[in-house]
């Protein structure tokens, strides 16, 4: 799997929704994400990539949507 499809699949369970169709929608505005979602995000990520990111260092315009996460992803491996 590449990073596309481990982050959709992290969004994916944690959502219930497939945002391969619309990988620019805002997952918070949405109401699909909300701060205890947003640490399962944090820590699944961490884990399948092996990155840090300090919640004190999160900021929801940088990681709002699937691909904004990919490219903060790519950018921390």
């Amino acid at each position: 799997m590449n990073v596309n499809e481990i982050v959709l699949d992290i969004l994916n369970g944690i959502t219930e929704t497939d945002f391969s169709k619309d990988m620019d929608e805002d997952i918070f505005t949405s109401g699909l994400v909300d701060s205890m979602a947003t640490v399962e995000l944090l820590l699944e990520l961490q884990e399948k990539f092996g990155i840090d990111v300090p919640i004190s260092e999160f900021n929801r315009d940088d990681w709002n949507t699937a691909n904004k996460i990919i490219q903060r992803v790519e950018s921390l491996q």
